[in-house]
C-alpha cells in the first residue's frame, strides 16, 4: 500500500473482517502521529498500544549493547504492538520512527473485549496475529544469523 490510508477501512488488516466489526474497530482506533526519531516503544516497556500504519515507516529494534540491531522497518498497513493483546507482558522489540509516521491506535484490553465478545472475529484477530509474531520472529532469525555469520564478522561488522 504506497497510498496514506485516510481511514481504518482501506488498511489490510481491517478489510478481511465484517463490516460490523469494522465499525467497532473503527469506534476503538484513534489516530496518533509521531516526529521522525521518535521512540514510540522501548524493548521490555508496558505498552497498553496496538498500532496500525497509515503513513511513514517505523523500524523494529532488539536492543543490544552501544546499539540498535534493526529487524524490520515497516510501513503503511503494517501493525505493530501486538504484545498488547498479552496482558503483563513487555514488549519484544523498540520501535522507533524512521520518519513521519501517521497511525491508528487501539487498546489492547478493548480488543481483547472484541474478541471475546464475538468469538469468530477473535479467532479471525489471532489467527492473523500469530502469523504476524511468525514473520517477525523470522525477521530476527535473520537478523541475528547475518549480524553472528563468520563472513559479518569477518567484513567487521
Amino acid at each position: 500500500m504506497t497510498a496514506q490510508a485516510n481511514s481504518i477501512d482501506e488498511l489490510p488488516l481491517f478489510r478481511q473482517f465484517r463490516p460490523k466489526n469494522i465499525d467497532k474497530l473503527r469506534a476503538l482506533a484513534r489516530p496518533l502521529c509521531f516526529e521522525p526519531g521518535q521512540r514510540i516503544f522501548r524493548e521490555g516497556d508496558a505498552s497498553s498500544l496496538f498500532y496500525v500504519i497509515r503513513s511513514g515507516h517505523v523500524a523494529l529494534e532488539l536492543e543490544a549493547p552501544g546499539r540498535a540491531l534493526r529487524v524490520q522497518t515497516l510501513g503503511p498497513g503494517d501493525e505493530f504492538g501486538w504484545s498488547a493483546l498479552l496482558p503483563g507482558r513487555g514488549k519484544q522489540f523498540q520501535a522507533r520512527t524512521v520518519d513521519a509516521v501517521e497511525a491508528f491506535a487501539i487498546e489492547g484490553a478493548e480488543l481483547l473485549a472484541l474478541c471475546r465478545d464475538d468469538p469468530v472475529f477473535g479467532f479471525e484477530l489471532m489467527h492473523h496475529l500469530l502469523g504476524l509474531v511468525a514473520d517477525r520472529l523470522e525477521a530476527t532469525r535473520v537478523q541475528l544469523s547475518d549480524f553472528y555469520s563468520p563472513q559479518a564478522k569477518r567484513a567487521g561488522a
